[in-house]
C-alpha cells in the first residue's frame, strides 16, 4: 500500500503539493515542485523481530547568512517521526497508534507549547 499523489503539507498557512518522485519496497518519496520542501516514509526490519516506521519532512530556505548579510545561503530544517515497534504479529497497528497519538497530542497541545519548549532547548 502506498500513499496517494500527490501529498500536501501545510507550513505557516501555506499548503505545499508534493508530488511523489519515487517508490519502492516499503519506501516513498515527496517533492515540491521547486525542490525546496520534501517528505520520505521508510519501513525498515530491524534486527530481531522489530519494525522501524519513519517520516520525515525536510524544507529548504535562503536566509541571510549570520557571518555576512549581504549573502544568502540556503538552510535545511528536518522532523523526523520514528516509531519502534515489535515485528508484526506482537502488537496490532491500532495498539500501536495509541501511543503515537499520545505523543502527537502531547508535543501540540497548547498551540505547540512542548514544542517551544523543544526548541528551545528544554530538557
Amino acid at each position: 500500500m502506498s500513499y496517494t499523489d500527490p501529498q500536501t503539507l501545510t507550513i505557516n498557512g501555506s499548503a505545499n503539493t508534493l508530488a511523489r518522485t519515487g517508490s519502492g519496497a516499503a519506501q516513498g518519496e515527496f517533492k515540491t515542485s521547486d525542490t525546496l520542501v520534501s517528505m520520505s516514509v521508510r519501513h525498515k526490519n530491524l534486527s530481531g523481530s522489530r519494525v522501524l516506521h519513519q517520516v520525515q519532512v525536510s524544507q529548504q530556505i535562503l536566509a541571510a547568512s549570520p557571518l555576512d548579510p549581504s549573502v544568502n545561503m540556503l538552510n535545511k530544517m528536518s522532523v523526523t517521526l520514528s516509531v519502534n515497534v515489535p515485528g508484526p504479529g506482537y502488537i496490532t497497528p491500532a495498539v500501536q497508534k495509541y501511543l503515537v497519538d499520545a505523543f502527537t497530542t502531547w508535543l501540540t497541545a497548547s498551540s505547540g507549547a512542548k514544542v517551544t519548549q523543544l526548541l528551545g532547548g528544554e530538557s
